[in-house]
């Protein structure tokens, strides 16, 4: 009788069995195999010397800083101990106090950025197939942006700028205060600043993923954070980087120069170039220098670019390249990368809605900006990681394709039943692989119906062009000759 019961009960459990093996492992062990593949050597953190008493492995600090960003919490505690929660089931368990954790990211946030790109950087070459390189080039486009910070006085202190509103051209604000009549309307009363953290970010432009990004107060010059990362960063060959009309400026383009790699950037009349023939064809562009007064003081040697004029849509633009060789760079190609590099601010978007980091949530300014690093890196390695998945089917793999809202969603989702062993196809593996946006054909247009016309944008224009002078052709030469010998 007992040998009977037992043959039925080892019937009844076969078929749950085989069910177990169809589905697979388990949402947390796929999870760990993702993290594993992004970080599989824990050497990369030898450089770092935390304290003696410290009890917490970069590595596991790391994965509970990804789950504290990923999570939907709007408050940052309860982001904490859900993420707490999660990293417990993963076996990893590197802090247990919120106040612990921030004040180990506030030390540590920028020595583990450093460690934590190049690993990023090569797994995007080893998966990146043809969309590593856009012709003979690695495209790289850099833009700053902002996020709101919480209205405190620390916030305040370190992130507003201390002239804001007193300088010249603050023209809009003053438009606006004299429409609204806020010195005759006491109930509209001016309010101060709202302090803001500044992004510079620096963006694949062929696998569409943040590549490295500096962050600072709301006064901050995107041109030097791009000096800086340009300073600390290692780049592949073939680097070019784009930018739009912001990126200007005989140091920032020479200092790119300097580093072995090329740019693309828009210019209008915010630049000045030098033409060596008189006979400037203006309707086509052509070679110019760009060699401004204080470099012609202290002996510099010009800038040797092209300018080429085209056309993006309705608009007629003007693009300075350094690379001279037109073959390398052809007119089609160089409309085709300019068009890409707007792909960035749809990054942006991606940061500021779909992770919700338009308004930042802490309340001390050392303490935000490593929010802002740690949401950052979670969205770059969300996007690394349905690349990987979406990147299996070749013919179907398309970076352009790839929706942050549902890569955001699969782990989300994993992360609330990490101890779910799914079906092979509804598992997140198979989830990150669908993360990818609808094909429908849209038949409206996006833009808004109602968009209030901003006086202060003014149209780019064109550069200004000028014969070099018999004086300045004298220095020419002499620089010239002094560079050759």
């Amino acid at each position: 009788m007992c040998a009977r019961r037992r043959s039925k009960r080892a019937r009844r459990k076969r078929p749950l069995q085989r069910q177990a093996a169809v589905r697979g492992r388990s949402n947390a062990q796929q999870l760990k195999m993702l993290l594993r593949w992004f970080l599989p050597d824990e050497r990369i953190f030898a450089g770092l010397a935390p304290h003696g008493n410290t009890k917490w492995r970069p590595a596991e600090l790391i994965w509970l800083a990804l789950g504290w960003a990923w999570g939907e919490s709007k408050n940052v505690t309860d982001a904490f101990d859900a993420a707490l929660g999660q990293c417990r089931l993963l076996g990893i368990g590197p802090v247990n106090t919120y106040q612990g954790f921030m004040n180990a990211l506030v030390t540590w946030s920028d020595r583990l950025m450093e460690a934590v790109w190049p690993p990023l950087h090569r797994r995007l070459e080893q998966i990146g197939g043809a969309y590593w390189q856009v012709g003979e080039w690695v495209p790289i486009a850099f833009d700053g942006s902002r996020s709101t910070a919480p209205r405190t006085r620390a916030n305040e202190k370190a992130l507003c700028a201390p002239n804001y509103g007193t300088g010249p051209t603050a023209r809009y604000r003053k438009k606006k205060t004299k429409g609204l009549r806020r010195r005759k309307n006491e109930k509209n009363k001016p309010q101060p600043q709202a302090p803001q953290a500044w992004i510079t970010l620096l963006w694949h432009m062929g696998l569409r993923i943040p590549w490295m990004w500096r962050l600072g107060p709301s006064n901050s010059s995107e041109r030097r954070h791009v000096q800086q990362m340009l300073e600390v960063g290692d780049f592949p060959e073939n680097t070019l980087f784009c930018g739009d009309a912001g990126f200007v400026g005989y140091p920032l383009w020479a200092q790119i120069l300097s580093a072995g790699h090329q740019f693309l950037v828009r210019v209008g009349s915010n630049v000045e170039l030098l033409t060596e023939s008189a006979e400037w064809r203006s309707e086509k562009g052509g070679f110019v220098l760009c060699w401004p007064k204080a470099a012609r003081q202290c002996g510099k040697a010009p800038l040797r670019l092209r300018l080429v004029r085209v056309e993006i849509g309705k608009t007629s633009m003007w693009m300075l390249t350094s690379v001279l060789e037109p073959r390398k760079l052809t007119k089609t190609q160089l409309v085709g990368l300019y068009k890409m590099r707007w792909g960035i601010e749809t990054e942006f978007r991606g940061l500021k809605q779909t992770l919700d980091r338009a308004k930042l949530r802490c309340r001390n300014d050392r303490r935000l900006l490593a929010e802002l690093n740690w949401s950052l890196l979670a969205m770059a390695v969300a996007e690394l990681f349905a690349l990987r998945q979406q990147r299996a089917p070749v013919h179907k793999f398309d970076p352009k394709k790839r929706s942050l809202a549902s890569t955001m969603r699969a782990l989300r989702w994993c992360l609330s039943n990490l101890q779910h062993v799914a079906a092979k196809n509804e598992d997140l593996l198979a989830r990150l692989q669908i993360a990818v946006t609808d094909n429908y054909v849209r038949k409206s247009s996006k833009r808004a119906r109602y968009r209030p016309p901003n006086r202060d944008k003014q149209p780019l224009g064109d550069p200004t062009i000028r014969t070099l002078s018999v004086e300045q052709k004298k220095k020419l030469d002499a620089v010239t000759a002094q560079t050759v010998a």
